[in-house]
């Protein structure tokens, strides 16, 4: 934080303000604000950039029976999501989870891919690697919230938070696999073009869940930074 004109001042926050009617359009403008600070990163509060982040692993069976066609995705890096638009913002009240719903116009990922079982009739174990691109997502976000106070400051901090996702436009496809193996490499990514959406099913409630942990983690690790009252300035302490 920098000092400006005796008050403080945090490039990456725009402030809003108590009693404004169009409180909730503030909201989503200094949500927007963040964006090119969430791609360069913040090194003031050790923010990395979100571009690309970084997911562990999602595993996933794709296919029935005892040799059954199971992938692992692995060391994933994820781009894009730096580049939302948010449509709509719901606050917490009485209790009840704040809503939110944003639009990720595109968003790719590029991962190590491991494979075993059998696709179709041919063995599909093998090592090589992802490219996803999931265009025009929709994720809606419900979560709750509390304020702590440090130090005689309030601070936000997000307690639980859901993700739910839905995507208009996929493709999936993979290269380099079992040195190279052409029959094999055409096999699995036939069957990703012609099954995308089935497979996006068996990945969504993994990735929801990795999702919301790396949304909270990013909005506590700015939230535990910057007090309520720098970011939500109340009527008593705005100047006439």
């Amino acid at each position: 934080m920098q000092l400006r004109g005796g008050e403080v001042y945090t490039p990456y926050v725009k402030q809003c303000y108590e009693g404004d009617p169009k409180m909730i359009d503030c909201f989503i403008s200094a949500l927007h604000h963040l964006q090119p600070y969430l791609a360069n990163g913040i090194k003031e509060i050790e923010l990395p950039s979100v571009e690309p982040f970084l997911m562990d692993e999602l595993s996933l069976s794709l296919t029935g029976g005892p040799n059954g066609y199971t992938i692992s995705l692995k060391e994933m890096m994820i781009y894009g999501a730096s580049n939302f638009s948010m449509s709509k913002l719901k606050l917490s009240e009485n209790g009840k989870p704040f809503e939110a719903q944003i639009n990720i116009p595109s968003l790719k990922i590029n991962a190590r891919y491991q494979s075993s079982g059998v696709l179709i009739i041919l063995p599909a174990s093998g090592n090589g690697t992802f490219f996803g691109q999931f265009d025009d997502l929709d994720c809606m976000l419900k979560g709750k919230v509390s304020v702590n106070e440090t130090s005689g400051e309030r601070y936000l901090h997000v307690d639980a938070l859901h993700v739910d996702l839905t995507v208009k436009k996929m493709r999936m496809m993979v290269k380099n696999i079992f040195k190279n193996n052409r029959i094999l490499t055409e096999a699995i990514n036939l069957f990703l073009r012609e099954n995308g959406q089935e497979v996006f099913k068996v990945m969504l409630p993994q990735l929801r869940k990795k999702l919301a942990g790396l949304f909270m983690n990013i909005s506590n690790k700015l939230l535990a930074h910057v007090p309520l009252d720098v970011f939500y300035v109340p009527l008593a302490k705005q100047t006439s």
